[in-house]
């Protein structure tokens, strides 16, 4: 499953309501270290498929998103679990850093 995008809109449905644990990757188009971990997550989100669901909500076209979880830099990923924040880490990673993040926390 590729990583799904989401705007202010469907935050809460995508994201709170969801059935999965959700990583939330709030990045923006002109982020170099968003764009370095793009790959990843998108690796990530296949091999991780029907155990986490990721999605990404650009920072620039949706800022109430980030605005209410308190985004100051990012990337930031943000670890959702039953609707609530159980995990979250700002900058890049490498892949493997970031699989173990996810795995530990879901």
């Amino acid at each position: 499953m590729a990583t799904v995008a989401v705007t202010d809109d469907t935050f809460d449905t995508e994201v709170k309501e969801a059935d999965l644990p959700v990583v939330v990757d709030f990045w923006a188009e002109w982020c170099g270290p968003c764009k370095q971990i793009g790959p990843a997550l998108e690796e990530l989100s296949d091999e991780l498929d029907g155990k986490v669901k990721i999605v990404k909500v650009n920072v620039d076209e949706n800022p109430n998103a980030p605005a209410q979880m308190g985004v100051r830099g990012i990337p930031a990923l943000f670890l959702f679990k039953d609707g609530q924040v159980v995990s979250n880490k700002t900058g890049a990673a490498p892949k493997a850093a970031l699989q173990s993040w996810i795995t530990e926390s879901i």
